[in-house]
């Protein structure tokens, strides 16, 4: 019996492939193991699995399981970067990019502008920056509660690419959160409940391979993206909202000095690659189907 590949596993085959064959070439990382070689193990048997499942008189529940998969496998790749955290960073990547900060925060008066409003937007924006975890999430539901699911393969398309394109760059840009190499610049003057648990998480859960480009935006503006691409005219304000979230998520990451200007801009770009190669690569769901 055959089976299938949706055309997002492909994304996620690619990008563990892909981090598997760089494990010769950064020898020299103290964490490097064959985890990487591992997880395209994990991501092959487990997506074959759910592809011949749906084959079977399983195909229904094999299908809803599979819209879930890819959250977990995008966590994996997410997890699996740690073995590139590099034996020292890179500061000349840091002073490049601490001065656009200096500008934009300092100069331009970003900062003084979001902290005119009192706790207001600085909390406001500390919770989306927590809540950026959940949004892939929300947008599967809204695509399920809306009856789109034979769009959820189009959906992860933009997604995938957008986050896992970011992920892919980390190795190449070893660097830390200006909130760690640079402290006394424009440090966050208001420190909220959201706050505490960002930096509780980022202290237990998070990785140090690198901060550029900025995958919390990167994926943000994917999924908006992807809403458009896969939303009728008369839901696209689903899409809008999720829009605005992902500029409010880039404020986040620059005012609470969880990332640089050029993370939150490179990152940015990278969601634009995603949107064009989802825009691209519409011909190809013409014929995919999503057991119902």
């Amino acid at each position: 019996m055959k089976s299938t590949l949706r055309r997002s596993d492909w994304i996620l085959l690619l990008f563990f492939a892909y981090i598997a064959a760089l494990i010769p070439f950064f020898r020299d990382r103290p964490g490097m193991s064959a985890q990487p070689v591992l997880a395209f193990g994990i991501a092959i048997v487990v997506l074959f699995g759910l592809a011949q499942a749906e084959q079977t008189r399983y195909a229904r529940i094999a299908g809803m399981i599979h819209d879930w998969v890819p959250m977990a496998l995008t966590f994996l790749a997410f997890r699996g970067m740690e073995v590139f955290v590099p034996r020292q960073y890179n500061a000349a990547y840091e002073r490049a990019w601490i001065r656009w900060d200096e500008v934009v925060l300092n100069h331009w008066h970003l900062k003084q502008a979001i902290e005119g409003f009192g706790t207001v937007l600085p909390t406001y924006l500390e919770l989306c920056y927590l809540l950026v975890y959940g949004l892939g999430t929300f947008c599967i539901v809204v695509l399920w509660v809306k009856g789109r699911r034979e769009q959820v393969d189009k959906f992860y398309f933009v997604l995938l690419s957008g986050t896992l394109l970011a992920y892919a760059l980390f190795p190449y840009f070893p660097s830390r959160p200006p909130r760690l190499a640079f402290p006394e610049v424009a440090m966050p003057e208001t420190h909220n409940i959201f706050r505490q648990l960002n930096l509780f998480l980022l202290r237990k859960a998070t990785i140090h391979s690198g901060v550029f480009p900025s995958a919390h935006v990167s994926s943000a503006f994917a999924a908006a993206w992807g809403m458009f691409l896969v939303l009728p005219r008369g839901h696209r304000r689903i899409a809008w909202l999720v829009l605005a979230f992902a500029v409010s998520v880039t404020l986040a990451t620059i005012y609470g000095r969880y990332h640089y200007v050029a993370d939150a801009a490179a990152g940015f770009a990278v969601s634009l690659v995603a949107a064009l190669a989802g825009l691209a690569a519409r011909g190809l769901f013409a014929t995919s189907a999503v057991p119902e």
